[in-house]
Parts: C-alpha cells; structure tokens; sequence
C-alpha cells in the first residue's frame, strides 16, 4: 500500500506551475519604483542638478538615454531622483489617512448613536470637497512644500476608509465572534483596537493600495502648478511643466516624467487589483 502511494506521488508534478497574476505583475513594478528611490545615487548616471548649458534639450542619445532638458539637466537622473519625493509624499498620506479613517469608522460603528450621526456627517462633509481644489487652496495658504502638500491631500484622502471601516463594523458588530469576546469580558477600547481593527485592516489595505494611483495623480498635479516640492528637486510633476513649454519640439523633457507617473500609478493599481482578489473572496478566482 505505501509503495503504490510513493508511485502516486512521484506521478503528480511536484511543484505547481506559477500563475501570472495582477498581484505579482504590480509587486515587481513596485519593487522597481522603490529601488529607483532607495538606490538613485547608484543608478543615476549623472548629477540630476548638475547644469550643462552646452547640451540643453537633447534628444534621447547613446549618453542621455532620455535626454536632458532645458538646463542641460539629464532626464534619466532627474526622473530616478524623482521617484524619492513622490514615495515620500505617498506614505506621508498614507500614513495620516489610514489610521485616521480607521478610528472614525470603527468608532461611529461600534458606539452607534448621536457619535455615529455626528461623525459620519464630517465625514460626508469632507467627501463633498473635491480633493485637488482643496489641496489646492491648503497648499496656497500654508505655503508649497512636500508636507504641506502631504497634509493637504490627506485632508481630503481619509473619508473613504473610514465609511468602510464604518460598515464592516456594523456588519460585525452583532457577529457571533464578538458575542463571543464579549463573554470573557473584553469590552470598548480593547474590543474595537483588539478585534475590530485585525478584521478591517485587509480591506483598509486593498482600499489604499487602489487608491495611490489616484494619490500619485494628485501629488504630479501640485507639482505640475507649482505647489509641490520646490525646484531644483526632481519632481515628476515640476517636470512635465517644465516640458510642456517646449512638448512640440522637445517632445521627450515630458514624455519622460510623464512615463514615470503612468508607470507608477499602474504598478499601484495593479498591486491593489490584485491584493483585492486576494483578499477578499468576493473577488476570488
């Protein structure tokens, strides 16, 4: 009998053929983003900020890969430095967003009541803002800058998580799982931060992984009016204003950061398609 099983088992293909997924697809194009911004000064072949007059608003060649722009800066160093401030400025969002959304929402579920009604109508408040414009007006009065444009978007970033944390907690807070916590005594704070939050942060991770396409956007768009990180840096967003002054001649000075900003935005969103399918057995294959 045991032999007849090993006979069987040397049959079966020993190791599963690995699937191409949406998840692993936006994994790997994170992970490049994210060695661009931890090893620039290793990648970067030339100075991002070191000007060159001589050779300004080259096109792509053998020495300037993508080219150089109107300083005689080289595009394919400024866009690896670039790819630092903008990941900067997402987990800066990031983290003023999620944990923020993730107390209100589990708060206005759980304790229910005048607190629910109040919270959820600033959240409604803050929904109806549309978030560039205000990012925009915020920015304008604190003054440019990358946190200041962090705190501004983020202003208007957090309502989202906190109505979903808001519904999975009134989904889960009748379930017999709690019923059961509540039996051995565990009750408020510990009951919310000790067993609510565990349940609502995969979801509160899919949401913010689909969302920092939309956040990447944004950030490019401050940038992309000035209100962003401030020059010499390299910032994407500076950088296809910069190159929308010449698009028609020197087509490349935008095309460059513009092609980092879609490559960005589509690893994150593939990342979180694919978190979201992995996650959440509603969208399971």
């Amino acid at each position: 009998m045991t032999q007849q099983l090993s006979e069987l088992e040397t049959l079966r293909p020993r190791r599963r053929r690995a699937r191409v997924t949406s998840l692993t697809i936006g994994l790997t194009l994170v992970l490049i983003v994210v060695a661009m911004a931890l090893f620039a000064p290793l990648l970067a072949p030339f100075d991002p900020n070191a000007q060159v007059i001589a050779q300004r608003l080259q096109s792509p060649s053998a020495v300037h890969w993508f080219g150089t722009d109107g300083f005689g800066r080289d595009l394919l160093s400024r866009v690896i430095y670039g790819a630092r401030p903008t990941l900067l400025l997402v987990s800066l969002i990031l983290l003023l967003t999620i944990p923020v959304g993730l107390l209100v929402g589990i708060t206005a579920g759980y304790v229910g009541g005048w607190t629910e009604r109040v919270l959820m109508r600033i959240t409604d408040i803050f929904l109806s803002l549309p978030n560039l414009v205000i990012a925009l007006a915020l920015v304008a009065m604190l003054g440019p800058g990358l946190m200041n444009g962090a705190l501004a978007l983020a202003l208007t970033s957090w309502p989202p998580f906190a109505r979903q944390a808001r519904a999975e907690t009134l989904a889960l807070r009748r379930s017999d799982y709690l019923a059961a916590a509540r039996m051995q005594g565990i009750t408020g704070l510990r009951l919310m931060f000790g067993h609510i939050l565990p349940l609502c942060l995969p979801t509160a991770v899919v949401r913010a992984a689909l969302s920092l396409g939309g956040i990447i956007l944004s950030a490019a768009g401050l940038g992309f009016l000035g209100m962003g990180v401030q020059p010499p840096t390299a910032e994407w967003g500076s950088m296809v204003a910069e190159g929308s002054k010449v698009i028609f001649d020197q087509w490349w000075v935008a095309a460059a950061p513009g092609g980092a900003i879609l490559f960005a935005s589509l690893a994150f969103n593939l990342t979180g398609d694919g978190l979201r399918d992995r996650l959440d057995t509603r969208h399971a294959k």
